[in-house]
């Protein structure tokens, strides 16, 4: 009788494949499970103080990334740039002034004075608008860089460019390549999670994606609530029936294994079940604000009586526990306020006041929280958007797309504090001094987590692949 095609004997090439490297594997494995080292398979590595880790390409300042995404667009010179030539000209033709490029709706209005005033804040004196009075408070541990640039005029992708380092889709975003290349320190949380405020942004999940890399890599999406994930409470009474069932599952995918060889799909699913099961006790305990105190709570701005700061503030504590817990990277998507995110085409007063008022106490709670806990000193807060505004108004009372201008800020982990970085025109409408790139951003975010981004690759397609693609340059002004 035919051996059916499941329960064929196995060949003598298999055998040897599967057992070349002896039980001697066997027990190594074993011992590097129980290791909080993630999903990774370093080409280099270290074993110190029990933990598995590669080694870093310099010494690393930050720990973990928290990226504050303001998805739609921030305008600057309603924010962090001001210019006051725009009131003086407010109402005045921009055809009169200088060169206008096509916008997205390119329904050119006239130069549009900012509603909001400015002032210099903290001793260094960094300007900031009234919409922010709370991050204002922050000013001399901020880095501000007025000089972003991006490649596209349209959300879709400038998201995509903004996440992966190219305006397509298919490509592992920034949180994929960083838990890639430095794996996790907590077993039982992912290394890369997206928490979410409401909106999902042009490109939807496809920002959060591994691309290429293995699975196990892309964003984990939890949501700042009581129960932060689906299904995240065991369906059995008794632990042991669930146990067992995993060890069927494992099983089955291992024989598979045994047959097809390394298959990456295979691989992760066996790792993603088994770090399923640990985040059903992980995950509970890491949403559970009770332990908080009334004061932390207040900070992050709890008591509002505004439904989407309350919300927002609950992202931001969760984000600082992820933190505690050894999470790299953490990324924070927008509340919906009922405004097309920051995208503020029309009614920007209404729009930009609403959008911050909801995250302005919340993110100023975490930088101070971070700071007083002594975390600040290796934990990265990135504030950034995918694109700025134009100085003209679309239409009456709105702005249309800037890619040529934008500013963003980043705190923490080896920043200078206080910084003012690049030089946009009396408009702010284009970078005159000290241009960056996403891919400069990029660089910079994996420099001071010790990685060098040229280093940081994927052979994929035939060629090694990274993040900063052939591009990008640490900011070092802004370093201290």
């Amino acid at each position: 009788m035919t051996a059916s095609k499941n329960n064929r004997r196995m060949s003598r090439r298999e055998l040897l494949s599967l057992c070349g490297n002896g039980f001697g594997s066997v027990a190594l494995m074993g011992l590097m499970s129980s290791l909080p080292f993630g999903n990774q398979i370093f080409a280099s590595s270290n074993l110190q103080n029990g933990s598995f880790f590669p080694d870093p390409d310099f010494s690393p300042k930050a720990k973990s990334i928290i990226f504050l995404y303001m998805d739609g667009g921030i305008s600057q010179v309603d924010s962090f740039d001001p210019k006051p030539r725009l009131e003086k000209e407010n109402g005045q033709s921009p055809y009169d002034k200088f060169k206008v490029d096509n916008t997205q709706f390119n329904n050119i209005g006239k130069i549009l004075a900012s509603p909001w005033s400015f002032k210099q804040h903290g001793d260094s004196g960094l300007w900031m608008s009234e919409l922010f009075p709370h991050i204002a408070t922050c000013a001399d541990d901020i880095a501000m860089i007025r000089s972003m640039v991006s490649n596209f005029p349209e959300h879709t992708n400038a998201n995509y460019f903004l996440h992966t380092g190219i305006g397509i889709q298919g490509r592992p975003s920034m949180g994929a390549w960083i838990t890639y290349g430095l794996g996790s320190e907590n077993e039982n949380l992912p290394g890369y999670v997206v928490l979410d405020g409401g909106l999902t942004p042009p490109g939807g999940l496809d920002n959060f994606k591994n691309g290429f890399l293995p699975a196990s890599y892309q964003a984990s999406i939890l949501h700042p609530r009581k129960t932060p994930l689906a299904n995240i409470q065991p369906q059995e009474i008794i632990n042991s029936i669930q146990q067992t069932k995993l060890a069927y599952l494992n099983r089955l995918d291992n024989s598979l294994l045994g047959k097809l060889g390394q298959a990456d799909q295979i691989e992760s699913t066996i790792s993603n079940y088994e770090l399923a099961y640990k985040m059903q006790t992980s995950v509970p305990e890491l949403a559970n604000f009770n332990g908080e105190t009334s004061a932390t709570k207040k900070l992050y701005g709890f008591g509002s009586d505004d439904i989407h700061c309350r919300n927002y503030a609950a992202q931001c504590l969760l984000a600082r526990r992820l933190v505690e817990r050894g999470v790299r990277f953490i990324e924070l998507t927008c509340p919906n306020t009922g405004h097309d995110r920051w995208d503020q085409h029309s009614n920007l007063k209404k729009g930009h006041s609403d959008n911050a008022h909801a995250v302005d106490q919340p993110i100023a709670g975490l930088l101070k929280d971070l700071k007083s806990r002594g975390m600040l000193e290796d934990t990265l807060v990135v504030f950034a958007m995918e694109f700025g505004r134009t100085p003209f108004a679309q239409g009456k009372d709105g702005r249309d797309h800037n890619p040529s201008a934008f500013s963003i800020w980043m705190a923490g982990a080896g920043i200078k504090g206080g910084t003012t970085y690049g030089m946009t025109d009396e408009y702010g409408y284009r970078v005159i001094e000290n241009k960056t790139s996403i891919h400069d951003l990029h660089a910079t975010m994996l420099y001071l987590l010790g990685i060098d981004h040229e280093q940081l690759t994927y052979r994929f397609s035939g060629r090694d692949i990274r993040l900063t693609d052939v591009h990008g340059h640490i900011i070092q002004d802004i370093l201290s």
